[in-house]
């Protein structure tokens, strides 16, 4: 019995070995290596090609504001042979998957005399391929497809190898050559649905790459006839409804994304964004109620959290396409506070709350939102993120401006109180900390609303300007490091939690004495004088920037009124006095009429008087040969010539003509200068300070403000 036995083992054992060998072109060997290849290296290969594609789907994230790529494919950049350009976990699975096929190769191909007689051997060469394909190796990808099509013409997947060298040669950028081949492919016949789907979805690929879209069009609708059950067919619908949305085709994009839509089989990623793709495309013409009802039925699906932050900010557009104002900031405000809410879309939600508000004229609050969409902004770089810096920078000194001048009217109210008024003002504020006492420990500055007043070097208070004392909390921290507001303060070090807690309960425990507010409201005259002059010019300087940089003539008129509301004792009552008589030159001729008699009446001798008083003579710039530009040259040559008193004499007589022109800081900055020549210091300094109160925005003012100061140093 045990002779059998061995005799059997012996004789398979013979069979084995015989057919292991790649050098017998014998059927017993070529079925062990096809068998071999196919069930045992190229299943584990395929299995590793596949998960690689699981992984790089999964990292890959689609920015719906931009139109889809055809293929989810991320490019860094070209890959040489023996490069790897994939950084993610996907590139060691497809390392995998290339090995395996390498392997392949290697041990079970029989070629004899020029022919492969191991039918697995081209599905190798193309599992080569699409793995490096996927490494973004091109080059060497391309020369596994070449090989197939070149020894295997009669391979089972010759077609699909070819469509992959196409979409290696659009890589590679050499699209004219995948086009063709393409195009010569598709006249076969007996091309399979899912070829023929292939090959029209790549055509669209290269078309894109030649930027002709309407092509990319046709081939994408011919690819999504052929099939609609692969997530594919999806990606090309969506991609579909975009580009008609490019194309002004509204009508034509809804189908696209309702095909998507209604097509139970699809991914839910793609039919959750064909609602939202929906959305985007709706205009003030559209039924309202029904897209708002769409997008709110939306919202409530429990299924769609991971879309609360595009969902409402798309419901808050539609809002705000509808003049919808209040509810359209709602909607801006719940996508931005969204769970896991999207960076880039977080980016887009603090943008539209900014806008808001700056078109609303809520300044300060309009500058929060957009600080917020800088640090939320990942590339600094792009056009839309430059403006809103633009905006931003212009936005400082108006938040400077109206900080200054609420905070100065809160301290001039306190002040001008009596001090029972004062006694019961600190108590309700003492009440209301001790009512909410962690909220007070947690932010305890927030809820203090006073400050020691102190005067520094310059013979301002220190606490009214944010910038010197940004500065000096800088220099202190840099001498001092961190440290509590505690008694013997310089020696004490401690940094633990239960030491900030205790002296926040310190602080807090002396703040809650009314005589630490009482004794920082200001009482001596000459204190309550430097804040109302801060506070007169901080609304005057917010009237010129209303009324010049952001052209909103409401908030400047209203600014100025309050600088006239001070008295006409203060610098900037004339000035303030004077721009909303040019403000209302062009918006109410009765009011302008009254401003201008009232300056030449009460202020004759003024810079200002002069400049409301126009002669009757008009000037016809584009037909006068003498132009504002060339008649401030002919008396700037004249200030050369040292002719003051005639270059005095000039001005006066062109300055009134020429009052509404962008040249008028010019003549007056140059007046300035002779009168400086001809009067001395102190008059020009005078006349410096006019050009820098009038047209403080203009080089011209930024120059007479620099020389002022010039002078004061000296």
């Amino acid at each position: 019995m045990n002779k059998k036995i061995n005799v059997v083992f012996i004789t398979v054992s013979i069979l084995i070995l015989t057919g292991c060998s790649t050098r017998k072109n014998a059927f017993l060997n070529r079925s062990f290596h096809s068998f071999s290849a196919k069930y045992n290296v190229l299943y584990n290969g395929q299995l590793a090609f596949e998960d690689g594609i699981k992984q790089l789907n999964n990292n890959y994230s689609d920015n719906y504001w931009e139109v889809l790529p055809i293929e989810p494919l991320k490019i860094d950049e070209l890959a040489l042979p023996g490069m790897t350009a994939t950084a993610d976990n996907s590139s060691e699975a497809f390392t995998k998957a290339e090995e395996k096929a390498v392997k392949a190769i290697q041990k079970h191909s029989m070629n004899f005399y020029n022919k492969e007689r191991n039918p697995q051997i081209d599905n190798a060469y193309l599992l080569l391929g699409k793995s490096r394909y996927y490494s973004q190796r091109f080059v060497p990808a391309l020369e596994a497809f070449n090989y197939v099509i070149k020894n295997y013409p009669n391979a089972d997947l010759i077609n699909e190898t070819k469509i992959w060298q196409a979409k290696t040669n659009l890589r590679l950028q050499n699209e004219d050559i995948s086009i063709l081949s393409l195009k010569a492919l598709l006249k076969n016949n007996k091309l399979s649905d899912k070829d023929r789907f292939d090959a029209y979805t790549a055509l669209a690929m290269a078309y894109k790459y030649s930027d002709s879209t309407q092509q990319v069009i046709n081939h994408l609708n011919k690819s999504i006839i052929i099939s609609d059950k692969l997530e594919q067919s999806s990606r090309n619908s969506m991609i579909l409804g975009q580009l008609y949305r490019q194309e002004k085709k509204i009508d034509s994009s809804n189908y696209a994304f309702q095909k998507i839509i209604s097509n139970k089989k699809a991914p839910f990623k793609y039919q959750i964004n064909a609602e939202i793709e929906q959305a985007k495309n709706f205009e003030n013409t559209g039924d309202v109620k029904k897209m708002t009802q769409k997008l709110n039925e939306l919202i409530k699906d429990r299924d769609n959290r991971a879309y609360l932050d595009r969902l409402h900010y798309h419901l808050g557009m539609v809002y705000l396409k509808n003049k919808n104002i209040d509810e359209a900031e709602k909607q801006f405000k719940k996508s931005a506070g969204a769970k896991n809410a999207d960076r880039f879309q977080k980016e887009l939600s603090y943008e539209a709350l900014g806008n808001i508000h700056f078109n609303k004229g809520n300044y300060i609050s309009s500058g929060s939102y957009y600080d917020s969409v800088l640090n939320f902004s990942e590339n600094q770089n792009t056009k839309r993120v430059l403006k809103i810096k633009r905006i931003r920078k212009s936005l400082d000194d108006v938040i400077l401006n109206e900080n200054l001048a609420q905070t100065n009217d809160s301290i001039l109210r306190l002040a001008n109180m009596s001090d029972d008024e004062k006694t019961t003002f600190v108590n309700t504020l003492i009440e209301r900390i001790k009512s909410d006492k962690k909220t007070a420990l947690n932010n305890l500055e927030a809820n203090l609303k006073l400050v020691k007043i102190k005067e520094n070097n310059t013979g301002k208070w220190y606490f009214y300007n944010p910038e010197i004392v940004k500065a000096g909390i800088s220099d202190f921290q840099k001498k001092w490091g961190n440290r509590s507001l505690v008694d013997n303060w310089k020696n004490n070090n401690l940094s633990s939690t239960n030491t900030e807690i205790t002296d926040k309960n310190t602080v807090l425990d002396a703040r809650l004495n009314p005589d630490y507010y009482l004794t920082s409201i200001p009482t001596d005259q000459k204190q309550i004088d430097s804040i109302q002059q801060v506070r007169n010019e901080a609304y005057y300087k917010l009237g010129l920037i209303y009324k010049e940089q952001f052209l909103r003539n409401d908030l400047a008129v209203n600014r100025f009124e309050k600088v006239l509301s001070f008295g006409e004792n203060g610098s900037f009552y004339l000035p303030a006095k004077y721009h909303l008589y040019r403000i209302y030159s062009t918006t109410n001729e009765q009011k302008a009429n009254q401003l201008r008699n009232q300056i030449v009446e009460q202020h004759p001798n003024s810079l200002y008087a002069t400049l409301v008083q126009k002669t009757e003579k008009t000037i016809d710039i584009s037909i006068n040969e003498n132009t504002p530009e060339k008649v401030y040259k002919n008396i700037f040559l004249l200030y050369e010539d040292e002719q003051y008193d005639e270059v005095l004499k000039q001005l006066k007589k062109v300055i009134p003509d020429y009052s509404q022109t962008d040249l008028i800081p010019k003549f007056e900055l140059l007046k300035a200068f002779t009168i400086g020549k001809i009067d001395g210091v102190s008059s020009f300094k005078t006349a410096l300070e006019f050009v820098a109160l009038t047209y403080p925005n203009t080089e011209e003012g930024k120059k007479a403000i620099e020389v002022i100061n010039t002078l004061k140093n000296n």
